[in-house]
């Protein structure tokens, strides 16, 4: 299985400028009812992504007033992305290597196509792992 095939049936992309402030960011994250978000620079291009963390960590942790501040003074810029393409086994791998829930996704001339976390790639495997078993009980017990 393909990233594409995670991605596909997705509506929306979760992304803001990097002109916003962390306090819209923030705002727009409990909105979402996501954890990270890409973040876009005014071409459209990716160029970071904040996480609840970061809010915390960066501003909230050190005291500092998210309304003042940019989310481009925040964000991470050291950016693992993945492409449609990739298998599931090379995202945890990539995860796994260096430590990380998401995985940023881009297309064909570096277009952000969203993100996948590690809770995406789990719920893919549980049900690959129900549908062998499924299959396994139909054959072990044909007329259930």
């Amino acid at each position: 299985m393909k990233v594409a095939d995670l991605i596909g049936p997705r509506k929306e992309v979760f992304s803001i400028p990097e002109s916003l402030s962390v306090l819209e960011a923030a705002k727009y994250l409990r909105e979402k009812q996501v954890r990270s978000v890409g973040i876009l620079d005014s071409t459209g291009k990716l160029v970071g992504v904040v996480s609840q963390s970061d809010v915390s960590d960066k501003v909230a942790a050190e005291n500092k007033c998210p309304a003042w501040m940019k989310v481009s003074e925040i964000m991470s810029t050291d950016l693992l992305t993945v492409t449609p393409g990739a298998t599931f086994e090379e995202c945890l791998r990539l995860m796994e290597q260096n430590g990380v829930y998401h995985l940023l996704i881009v297309g064909e001339e570096k277009k952000y196509l969203g993100m996948m976390s590690v809770s995406d790639l789990l719920r893919v495997m549980v049900s690959d792992e129900k549908a062998r078993a499924d299959l396994l009980e139909s054959y072990a017990f044909p007329n259930r």
